[in-house]
């Protein structure tokens, strides 16, 4: 299974839906089936969504299971694959412009059709390539605009004005889960998202050069879209309900300006839900491992979960093995390993961090708030929690939920001999 269509294998089909609303309430109805549309009303194209419906999903797309997921994941970004450069590929066997393709209007008071499956790729001189996730929002038949968080591609557009340039970019859309999960990853400026890919999926990631900017993507993307972001141009963007299902702010945002269009013989167009299952996913389990190695450098910890209540973003639960530990120092490290965290709760290794209800009897028993809730003000967090400033600052809590020390005796579960 290299491509999405081989992911997806058969899927619920449904005919004769229209863009506008109509797919994006089908897949809301439906968040345990990965549904197919096709006869897509005004549309040439088959559209696909609910991709990944849980964790178990990821797993599989990753090759692992819940155990061995996060231990997996490091594995593979430790020992990355180059990928392999080809001269023909299926992303490229036949052309359309970007009207044909058929982008979603998920919710009512969204400021137009969203892209929300794109892979954003784009070069710079010093750090290499880079390929990451931004929702894009059509604004005509050459313009999309692009929201762009102070990350990586932020750092390269930056650059790219600086010197008085464009900023060549392509937009792959429609690929392999384990491919849009490496895109999501945000490694350090200068590892390529696409050799963790390879190494995610076993094989070198197959790519090809654009036709018309010099960019290399993935050589079985159903869609590719190249362009370049205009250096000095901003338009409005937004609205657009973003992954806690509350509207993003509207700002002034970068344009691309698109030269080519490119696609796959009788391609699919990969339409991720905003705000659901899929969208939370792809954004907070990502996290998990880059918050598990940065609580390691003080800490046994067993496992990190970004939970659904705090739309697996926002929200964070880590369970700690026996041995020294300095819950000040692992709270520090976990909120450096995911910065957007707002909340996070430390708790023993007895209790399962995929469950609320275990979780909040461990509040419930073992946490003091004068005593084991530590509350840092005035920090960046994220701009998608609507309780922010216009910065994403905001106050973060760290929660000491485990058992004191030399108190173990006290909280030995009641059993019957």
């Amino acid at each position: 299974m290299k491509d999405l269509r081989g992911y997806i294998g058969r899927a619920m089909e449904m005919k004769g839906l229209s863009v506008d609303f109509e797919i994006a309430r089908a897949l809301c109805e439906n968040p345990d089936k990965t549904l197919l549309f096709t006869e897509v009303r005004d549309y040439g194209f088959r559209v696909v969504g609910n991709v990944v419906r849980n964790r178990a999903d990821i797993y599989q797309a990753l090759g692992t299971d819940s155990r061995r997921y996060i231990r997996d994941v490091l594995k593979a970004y430790d020992n990355p694959v180059e990928p392999a450069v080809v001269e023909k590929a299926p992303c490229q066997e036949e052309e359309c412009s970007l009207y044909d393709i058929p982008v979603l209007r998920h919710f009512e008071k969204d400021g137009g059709p969203f892209i929300t499956a794109g892979i954003v790729t784009a070069k710079d001189p010093e750090h290499g390539r880079n390929a990451s996730i931004h929702r894009l929002m059509v604004h005509d038949d050459n313009r999309l605009g692009i929201r762009i968080v102070p990350r990586h591609l932020f750092e390269y557009h930056r650059r790219a004005e600086e010197r008085g340039e464009d900023l060549e970019v392509a937009i792959s859309i429609g690929v392999h889960p384990a491919l849009f999960y490496a895109a999501s990853y945000s490694p350090p400026l200068g590892y390529d998202e696409f050799a963790l890919a390879g190494a995610l999926m076993g094989h070198p990631l197959e790519v090809v050069r654009c036709r018309t900017v010099d960019v290399e993507v993935p050589a079985l993307s159903e869609f590719v879209i190249e362009g370049r972001i205009l250096c000095g141009e901003r338009r409005s963007e937004g609205p657009f309900a973003d992954v806690t299902g509350t509207y993003d702010r509207v700002r002034q945002e970068p344009v691309i300006e698109v030269t080519k269009v490119t696609h796959r013989k009788d391609a699919i167009y990969q339409a991720l839900l905003p705000s659901r299952a899929e969208h939370r996913l792809f954004m907070g389990m990502p996290q998990e491992p880059r918050i598990f190695k940065s609580v390691a450098e003080v800490a046994p910890v067993k496992n990190v979960c970004l939970t659904d209540g705090g739309r697996n973003w926002l929200h964070g639960v880590i369970s700690l093995g026996k041995g020294e530990r300095d819950i000040k120092k692992v709270i520090d490290h976990a909120f450096a390993g995911h910065p957007s965290m707002k909340h996070v709760i430390i708790v023993d290794d007895d209790i399962d961090i995929f469950d609320p209800v275990d979780v909040e009897f461990a509040l419930a028993t073992r946490f003091q708030g004068h005593r084991d809730a530590y509350i840092y003000r005035d920090m960046r967090g994220s701009t998608l929690d609507p309780s922010t400033d216009e910065d994403g600052r905001t106050t973060k809590v760290g929660i000491d939920a485990t058992i004191p020390a030399g108190r173990e005796e006290d909280y030995g579960s009641a059993k019957i001999p």
